[in-house]
């Protein structure tokens, strides 16, 4: 069963960075579609980014021009920067493989534990 582990997470203040990691337990190649989700506290799970195979990417409207997603084949692992955190920016960050279903994007792997990003002064 392939795996995806998320680290990388942490305290950080308003306006710092983080960058997430999500190694594969396979080549990362095998993935057509890959995201990463985050979970606020008390509310439901939330699509960030997705990045296709070729590397065509795509963004929720609240982390177009902070957040950058990508993958590097060679360590089998895929990576979200995050610049300008926000308090709303708290929240487990997960990653999973994708499909797409029309227009949109749906989980389709088993979900992991996350990685905890906490964003406060």
């Amino acid at each position: 069963q392939v795996q995806l582990v998320e680290s990388g997470g942490g305290l950080v203040q308003p306006g710092g960075s983080l960058r997430l990691s999500c190694v594969a337990s396979t080549s990362i190649n095998y993935f057509t579609y890959l995201g990463w989700y985050r979970q606020p506290p008390g509310k439901e799970r939330e699509l960030v980014a997705a990045i296709t195979r070729s590397g065509i990417t795509h963004y929720a409207d609240a982390v177009k021009g902070r957040f950058a997603i990508s993958r590097d084949n060679a360590k089998n692992t895929m990576y979200l920067q995050m610049s300008s955190l926000e308090p709303e920016d708290t929240a487990v960050y997960f990653c999973n493989e994708l499909r797409r279903v029309n227009s949109n994007y749906e989980p389709i792997g088993s979900w992991g534990q996350g990685t905890q990003v906490t964003v406060s002064s």
